[in-house]
């Protein structure tokens, strides 16, 4: 991977890490675009530039990571899911992560999923209250972004509307739920593939981080607002349209494989 890879990916991933686009998506689009070379570093890579991505959720919400004990709590009871799927799943999670087939379908159906979000959740109670039940509940909707394409941000959203949040406090507690579920695949990745890295690409991996880091800021402050104005439809119809381009050029047999 050359350190302009590198920036490009990055880039993808601070834009559509929180949007509900699929960050694993479109970076596993990217990185066949840019034909880039699926190593154990770049496999390693496309996981550990989240935690830039993350870390900007914890300096623009820093106020509320020091609010009371029942914060993490929640937190964690939401976590708990992902934790013990990406655990047992993590060579199938793997193997799915190089084929964009897969990305190409869940994009699609994904879209279309999103087109009716609005109309079957339609709850605005921003005092909603977010117990550890509906924690647990939001926490096995995000088990489903396992599937590269989903989209985390989406399936945790979605799973916050359907609990009666509004789409505001779900997205935020999107957010927040995003900084332990990340950085503990960051760091599993991290410990599990360390051999990987050498002085070179620890590096590459640096710059990305601070890349996602910026962009990521910049995309939560622009996502909240857009999200709350018009909600999912726009997205819904982008994935569609990405979905099925990839299918097409699938089917007429332009190798997008990342290699």
């Amino acid at each position: 991977m050359t350190v302009f890879e590198a920036i490009v990916i990055s880039i993808v991933e601070g834009i559509t890490e929180f949007l509900p686009i699929s960050s694993t998506g479109h970076m596993i689009i990217t990185e066949a675009l840019l034909g880039t070379k699926m190593d154990e570093f770049t496999k390693a890579f496309t996981v550990n530039i989240q935690f830039g991505a993350i870390l900007s959720v914890v300096v623009l919400y820093w106020r509320r990571f020091l609010q009371s004990w029942k914060f993490y709590k929640k937190l964690f009871v939401a976590f708990l899911p992902a934790a013990a799927i990406g655990l047992l799943a993590n060579k199938l999670i793997d193997r799915m992560f190089e084929n964009v087939m897969v990305v190409a379908i869940t994009m699609l159906l994904g879209g279309i999923l999103l087109l009716f979000v609005d109309k079957w959740f339609k709850n605005e109670n921003e005092n909603q209250e977010i117990t550890d039940a509906t924690a647990l509940k939001i926490g096995f909707w995000q088990c489903i972004a396992m599937i590269p394409g989903v989209s985390r941000s989406a399936a945790t959203i979605i799973g916050g509307m359907q609990q009666k949040l509004s789409r505001k406090n779900a997205a935020e507690f999107s957010f927040f739920l995003a900084v332990p579920t990340m950085a503990a695949a960051s760091a599993f990745k991290l410990v599990k593939d360390y051999k990987h890295f050498n002085a070179e690409n620890i590096g590459i991996l640096v710059v990305g981080n601070m890349v996602a880091f910026v962009v990521a800021m910049i995309a939560i402050k622009t996502f909240i607002t857009f999200l709350q104005k018009h909600g999912f439809k726009v997205f819904g119809w982008y994935r569609i349209l990405v979905g099925l381009v990839l299918v097409i050029l699938l089917l007429m047999g332009v190798d997008l494989k990342v290699m």
